[in-house]
């Protein structure tokens, strides 16, 4: 099976479990035959906190470029503008909430 390179947000390294945009960190993955942890990136939030927050392109980008390797990101929740700019930097974004090992592949 060809190797894939995809992110996961996640607080407690174990699960999908966080917001893309207060993601303070990036798992980075391996995916073939079996998955394998290669690295985690870490990465200022694009949230500030405020819901109505207007959306920050330095602060995409920075995390864009974080995530340049990957084909996807696994996330618990996205919005919908950072979900379509990735999709425009070829970078899937997939809703998922649970175990990291039960991604599938």
């Amino acid at each position: 099976m060809e190797k894939t390179r995809i992110a996961v947000v996640s607080k407690d390294g174990v699960n999908v479990d966080e917001h893309f945009g207060q993601a303070r960190k990036f798992l980075i993955y391996d995916c073939g035959d079996t998955m394998s942890l290669v690295e985690e990136r870490p990465a200022e939030p694009l949230s500030v906190g405020d819901p109505h927050h207007p959306f920050d392109p330095q602060k995409f980008g920075r995390i864009a470029d974080l995530l340049k390797d990957c084909i996807k990101v696994y996330v618990m929740k996205i919005g919908e503008v950072p979900a379509n700019k990735l999709k425009e930097s070829g970078i899937e974004p997939v809703i998922y909430a649970g175990p990291i090992a039960m991604i599938p592949r």
